[in-house]
């Protein structure tokens, strides 16, 4: 019902950084998070973030290099990524919902999704 619009991913050299962004239409949302998927894979949990900010929540196979931040003013949540992996390769879906949860299902709104490509 409310679309969530994705920023354009694009091509990285390993060890890159690449930052995305999401913004909402119409409303403020308790919860953003993102979400990773590739083929033959199912989607995979990101990172999540409450409407405070102040207890971010990341992937272990993220952490420490991703941050996930929100700007409530514009209804903008962004992932940005930091020494980036061929293995973070994939389509990145923002999503929205009422709940903080790692679940993708639990979520109740989903942009578009874009794709990142990681080179080696």
């Amino acid at each position: 019902q409310v679309p969530l619009v994705e920023s354009e991913g694009g091509l990285v050299q390993a060890g890159g950084s690449l930052r995305l962004s999401c913004a909402a239409s119409g409303r403020t949302f308790s919860t953003m998070a993102w979400f990773r998927q590739v083929p033959g894979k199912e989607r995979e949990f990101v990172a999540a973030i409450s409407g405070s900010g102040a207890s971010p929540s990341y992937a272990d196979s993220v952490k420490g290099r991703f941050t996930i931040s929100r700007d409530n003013a514009k209804n903008t949540v962004y992932l940005q990524m930091n020494s980036l992996k061929p293995e973070d390769t994939a389509v990145y879906y923002c999503a929205a919902g009422w709940i903080l949860t790692a679940s993708w299902g639990n979520y109740n709104y989903w942009g578009q999704g874009t794709q990142v490509t990681v080179s080696s």
